[in-house]
């Protein structure tokens, strides 16, 4: 059987994305154990999906820090204090800096709400929106020193409506969101991520069916 994977998951918010991964694990879905959650913002509701689950979490409001830099020195401390091996990125609203993402390199994951590289940033539906695509969706992707630039792990596309609003596509997008990211916390758990410049393999692929999503569907 697989050891566990240490996780250590950093939440700003709601936390919807960790309790996907929590309910992927106690599922016996992902062979992984979150070691520590860290929450920036005191009021923060993934602080109490932690509890709830018995997971050791803390705050550590980044306003307490001299610097970005000081603040990151800190959370990694914490990290590796607690043996933690891969870094989930959960609605985290700080930008991680450099030597962050050089103390766990290639191990930090990020969720964003659009196919990158398309929509980069803040609000990425209302960018998708009021650009006019179609499709829309969620990825995956490793943590490197630009924004939502990392290699891509993981994908996953949704329609978009022309009655859409914001909120209408962002709770779409979000059930996807809460399917990709435990898968993977899966690959990564399971040593199926090989990473080839920007390009992650997946080992032992399935390939995909012969299939595309087109909107509006073809008559």
């Amino acid at each position: 059987m697989t050891n566990p994977l240490p996780l250590g998951v950093l939440a700003s918010g709601s936390g919807t994305n960790l309790q996907a991964i929590i309910d992927a694990i106690e599922e016996g879905r992902v062979p992984a154990e979150i070691r520590l959650v860290v929450c920036n913002r005191p009021r923060a509701l993934a602080l109490e999906r932690a509890e709830r689950h018995g997971i050791a979490a803390e705050v550590v409001d980044h306003k307490a820090f001299a610097s970005r830099e000081a603040f990151d020195e800190h959370v990694v401390g914490r990290l590796r204090d607690k043996g933690v091996e891969l870094v989930c990125l959960a609605g985290f609203d700080r930008l991680l800096s450099p030597a962050f993402i050089r103390a766990f390199p290639d191990r930090i994951l990020n969720i964003h709400p659009a196919l990158l590289p398309a929509f980069p940033g803040l609000h990425a539906q209302r960018q998708a929106l009021d650009y006019g695509v179609r499709i829309a969706g969620c990825t995956v992707h490793l943590v490197d020193e630009q924004t939502d630039h990392g290699p891509i792990v993981i994908q996953a596309a949704v329609p978009v409506y022309s009655d859409d609003t914001v909120e209408s596509l962002t709770e779409r997008i979000l059930a996807e969101e809460h399917r990709i990211y435990p898968e993977a916390v899966y690959l990564f758990a399971e040593g199926k991520i090989e990473i080839d410049g920007r390009r992650v393999r997946i080992v032992d692929e399935e390939p995909l069916a012969d299939r595309a999503l087109v909107n509006p569907a073809l008559g």
